[in-house]
């Protein structure tokens, strides 16, 4: 059994101790990578290069400060907003607006499953989307219910690397195509212009990098790779406060691991859409989402491209599904245990409701989607809502540091600097999108 007085040193240390495996998830690239990136290359070129590389950026400063306090509080996110000052019916205002979010990730996740079953038509399936949803959405509530996470997500971060790598060899494999990418394109990408329509391009600062969905479960991930329970409750002593800075470390090496690894993979899905879509003026839409989709890879490497795109395209949307699936049904068993609907005093009766809502939620996905059945128009949906929350989410971050956080755990005058400009940041989109979706509804 591990001593918790244990303050790990480096990232080995808490290898030895949990085990391998990014605490971030396996789900480092996905839907907002693949669709909405990608979509946004197709609509505008390279124009938004640096939007891309910016919202992959910022939100680590955000994203540590919610871990930071889940570690040395040991309380979940929603239990964390919950204690924000402010109008409170049952739980506090940011819970409810947060709940508006939550409730717009079922749009997003029902359009993954649309996704899936075009990839599998794609693939040569006859069976009609009806049935293929309800096995894709089926198969992931069997799975989380008998607890095959682990298998799962291990398989799958092999198989997204995979994709990931090879997305970045189409990139470089475009220099024998006509659809190269030149550094007169690459300078045009980073220099700062904003297209006409900015709906896309605020839709996927709301997913790409660490999304705002999670960069609400991040601290729920923290707290159940054991980070929390190592630091232990604060008991006021020196010894206390380095075992919380050894863990805290240990986060911030895998926050920016994450980081480098997905920052990587956004700007090649980008690239590609960019590039190819872009180029032959081919459009990502509803009804020939994945079809159109393979041309990022079809176009540089034939029928295997297109089956590479296969393969890894059902990869990353599945383990999307899948991961956010186990991640949701915290988040909503928690949501119910704060408004008193559920009565939750043991870890085994929290597990239990959770393993329900992991067979509620995506039987929920399968009517939404065979509802609307529009898979570009839902996943752009939940991004738009999720891009929304990154205002609220800074703010609590910069909150729970300047009145919760211990005054031993804060980090330097450099990174509060940063924080304070990622919070800027992500408010500043926040509010611009508002301003032109409220002058567009005027005129």
């Amino acid at each position: 059994m591990t001593d918790i007085a244990d303050a790990p040193k480096s990232l080995g240390g808490i290898r030895k101790q949990l085990g391998p495996g990014l605490i971030i998830s396996a789900n480092i690239v996905g839907s907002g990578e693949l669709i909405v990136t990608t979509k946004l290359g197709a609509d505008v070129g390279f124009t938004m290069l640096w939007f891309i590389i910016l919202g992959c950026l910022i939100k680590v400063f955000v994203q540590l400060e919610l871990g930071r306090y889940a570690i040395s509080k040991r309380k979940t996110t929603l239990e964390a907003l919950n204690s924000v000052p402010g109008p409170k019916i049952l739980v506090s205002w940011l819970v409810w607006l947060w709940s508006l979010m939550f409730a717009a990730i079922f749009f997003q996740l029902s359009g993954m499953v649309g996704g899936i079953a075009q990839i599998f038509s794609l693939a040569g399936s006859d069976w009609s989307h009806t049935v293929l949803a309800i096995l894709i959405t089926g198969s992931c509530a069997i799975l989380l219910y008998i607890g095959r996470y682990k298998f799962i997500q291990n398989f799958s971060s092999i198989m997204v690397a995979s994709f990931s790598l090879f997305t970045v060899f189409a990139v470089f494999s475009l220099y024998w195509t006509e659809y190269g990418i030149t550094a007169a394109q690459l300078s045009e990408g980073l220099r700062f212009r904003l297209p006409a329509d900015f709906t896309i391009a605020f839709a996927a600062f709301g997913v790409i990098g660490v999304g705002a969905s999670e960069l609400i479960v991040y601290p729920y991930w923290c707290l159940e790779k054991g980070y929390g329970k190592y630091v232990g409750p604060d008991d006021g002593s020196a010894e206390w406060v380095v075992r919380a800075k050894g863990w805290i470390r240990v986060m911030k090496y895998d926050a920016l691991l994450s980081l480098v690894i997905y920052t990587g993979a956004t700007v090649a899905f980008y690239l590609l859409g960019a590039a190819v879509l872009n180029g032959r003026q081919i459009e990502v839409e509803n009804d020939n989402l994945m079809v159109n989709l393979s041309n990022l890879y079809s176009t540089s490497f034939g029928t295997v491209g297109l089956w590479a795109f296969i393969v890894g395209a059902f990869a990353v949307m599945f383990s999307t599904v899948f991961i956010a699936t186990a991640s949701n049904s915290r988040l909503g068993v928690d949501f119910l245990k704060l408004l008193g609907i559920l009565k939750i005093d043991t870890e085994t009766q929290r597990v239990k409701a959770v393993r329900i809502a992991c067979v509620v939620l995506p039987a929920l996905f399968c009517i939404f989607y065979l509802s609307i059945s529009k898979p570009v128009t839902l996943i752009a949906i939940g991004a738009i809502a999720q891009a929304l929350m990154l205002p609220i989410i800074s703010f609590a971050a910069l909150y729970f540091l300047y009145t919760q956080t211990h005054v031993g755990l804060r980090p330097r005058p450099g990174w509060i600097a940063m924080l304070w400009v990622s919070a800027m940041a992500m408010t500043s989109v926040g509010m611009f999108q508002l301003f032109r979706a409220i002058s567009s509804f005027v005129t």
